[in-house]
């Protein structure tokens, strides 16, 4: 919550043994509007799995990131957040 403990990593290494969180991979080649990277949140209740039966709100959010994104190296130690991420608490620092 509010872009606290969001990290870059290049290395598995770098993730913690003994704390709990989420990983997620990383796109090499993501979608961009006009250059900058974005997410869509899509709100849905499973009120059912047998039948599935789901429920879509009809709101979403958009979030993007500050910098436009620029494809890395492999294994490259480039962690510019801002190009990265799209969270709104990491990205209200950026100075864009």
């Amino acid at each position: 919550a509010r872009g606290l403990g969001i990290k870059v990593i290049t290395k598995l290494e770098q993730i913690s043994k003994t704390k709990t969180g989420i990983v997620q991979a990383y796109l090499g080649s993501p979608f961009c509007i006009d250059g900058y990277k974005f997410d869509m949140r899509v709100y849905v209740v499973a009120t059912s799995f047998n039948p599935l039966k789901l429920y879509i709100f009809e709101n979403g959010l958009v979030r993007f990131s500050t910098r436009r994104y620029k494809k890395v190296k492999k294994n490259s130690t480039n962690r510019n957040r801002f190009m990265h991420l799209t969270n709104y608490s990491v990205n209200k620092k950026s100075g864009s």
